[in-house]
């Protein structure tokens, strides 16, 4: 079974999300549990956990389904000690939330090395970062996000996400999600059936199929290996609906979320169902 569906908006409570992917025709989705621009949140209640549970019951929703994403603000890797700390106590507290909730994944984008230290240096932080978190948590799995290569951001490269994996002590707690436009930027071909399986082959080789646990499905404003980060709907852009109907036969992907993070939310539902249709 794919899980396939957008990053649903949680306004008004975390509870609205699962009608809202429900409304959307999908059978999986991404969300936030507080505000991602803001480091700071109103702590779960047992009301809005009760509130969520219910919902993800009454729309047939299981934590299997089911991508959440941190703040953009986090940087696990950040080079300034006391903007670091605060990173990682942000982190915990969004793995806290995830747990509290019931979910079991958390999606993250790696983070930078600003230009203020070595890349090496700034990937062995971000598996210490890891390392602690999951000292004082309980079960979520942190799931790595594949990057563009932006500016300073770690992680386009899967070395990189294998460095920082190596560094993690418990390897049932980490994985990876791959996002099909980060991929594309960061020079990894997915327009043909052959430059595709090189780089599934490429991946399993040097990170490992077992830890992958998600996907975005984004195609890409941005051209091939420009390092830039834009996405597009699917189809619309320079990977093209080929890769994304491969991706939707393939049984490796079956069973973990399959978020849409693409640009125009009116196309959403037909998104949706075009992916679904192609896994029947």
């Amino acid at each position: 079974m794919k899980c396939i569906g957008p990053h649903v908006s949680i306004s008004g409570g975390v509870w609205n999300a699962p009608e809202r992917a429900r409304e959307l025709g999908a059978t999986g989705f991404g969300m936030f549990t507080k505000n991602q621009r803001q480091w700071k949140a109103k702590d779960l209640t047992e009301e809005d956990i009760e509130r969520f549970t219910q919902a993800l019951s009454e729309q047939g929703y299981t934590a299997d389904m089911i991508l959440p994403h941190d703040s953009y603000l986090i940087n696990l890797g950040h080079p300034d000690g006391e903007k670091l700390i605060k990173s990682r106590d942000a982190f915990l507290d969004e793995v806290r939330r995830v747990e509290k909730l019931g979910l079991k994944l958390l999606n993250f984008h790696p983070g930078s090395h600003l230009k203020a230290m070595e890349p090496e240096a700034c990937l062995d932080r971000i598996a210490e970062s890891l390392n602690r978190t999951i000292a004082q948590t309980e079960s979520a799995v942190m799931v790595i996000e594949n990057t563009a290569g932006q500016g300073s951001n770690l992680g386009n490269r899967f070395e990189e996400i294998a460095r920082i994996i190596d560094g993690v002590k418990d390897k049932s707690r980490v994985g990876v999600c791959l996002d099909t436009c980060h991929l594309f930027a960061a020079g990894y071909d997915l327009r043909t059936a052959e430059s595709m399986e090189a780089v599934w082959a490429e991946f399993d080789r040097i990170i490992g199929f077992e830890f992958l646990k998600g996907m975005h499905l984004n195609d890409a404003k941005s051209e091939y290996a420009s390092r830039v980060d834009r996405h597009h709907s699917l189809g619309h852009g320079n990977i093209g609906w080929e890769a994304f109907q491969r991706i939707a036969a393939d049984s490796r992907f079956d069973g973990i979320p399959l978020i849409l993070e693409t640009i125009d939310e009116a196309l959403w539902p037909e998104e949706v169902a075009r992916i679904i249709s192609l896994t029947e």
